[in-house]
């Protein structure tokens, strides 16, 4: 029980700093982060929940990564499920936890996506559902295949949550144009819930593209990491 409620605690950290950054602080005038804040926030909350929970549940944050290791053989069966759920709660509650701040400013929309992933007309430089798709799969499975790598037993200890965190920070800065970012059912299911409409009817994306990136990453580094 205590893996399950840390991975929930950790989840909505995720939401609530990474989201939270691109809705509340992204274009606040004239000392907005930008792109480049809000990538570096959602890298800042995985590296510090990584250090924080990494020894109780794993950090895994992210419905994709639970699935990717599952594959990769560095998770068991039976709390995959039991994962992906607390995750999800985590992502809705931090996503309800944002909305009642932000609503709290007089001229708040829902309308502007709060933070929703989306393709075609809902991605934030108009890109395709193809492009939509392609951009997932393989930032997720490149991540996978940097948590993977960074958590091998051969690599430097303590430096994985680092490694991760800065992953992350880079996909973000890659992808945002393209998706809004995604790479984690849960994170997108957050928020979509609150946008609704739109949000809701493209969400099958940002479930299907980030596990089949990730399975596709953790068996890559399977093959190649195996000592045999």
């Amino acid at each position: 029980m205590k893996k399950y409620i840390a991975e929930l605690l950790g989840t909505f950290w995720l939401v609530l700093g990474g989201c939270g950054s691109a809705v509340l602080a992204a274009a606040f005038p004239e000392v907005g982060i930008g792109l480049l804040g809000v990538s570096l926030a959602f890298g800042l909350t995985v590296l510090t929940m990584a250090y924080a929970i990494g020894h109780i549940s794993g950090c895994h944050l992210n419905p994709a990564v639970s699935i990717g290791l599952w594959a990769g053989g560095r998770f068991e069966t039976r709390d995959l499920i039991p994962y992906i759920v607390v995750q999800v709660i985590g992502a809705v509650a931090a996503a309800g936890v944002l909305f009642v701040i932000a609503s709290g400013q007089a001229g708040f929309d829902l309308a502007g996506g709060f933070a929703s992933n989306g393709y075609g007309a809902h991605s934030p430089g108009g890109y395709t559902l193809m492009a939509a798709l392609v951009c997932e799969v393989v930032m997720t499975a490149m991540f996978l295949f940097v948590i993977m790598g960074a958590t091998d037993e051969r690599s430097p200890a303590g430096m994985a949550p680092i490694a991760i965190g800065l992953c992350l920070t880079l996909i973000h800065l890659i992808s945002i144009p393209v998706t809004n970012t995604s790479v984690n059912p849960a994170r997108s299911t957050g928020v979509a819930v609150f946008a609704g409409g739109w949000a809701i009817e493209q969400l099958w994306l940002f479930w299907v593209a980030p596990i089949v990136g990730a399975i596709i990453g953790a068996l890559i580094y399977r093959f190649i990491g195996s000592r045999e």
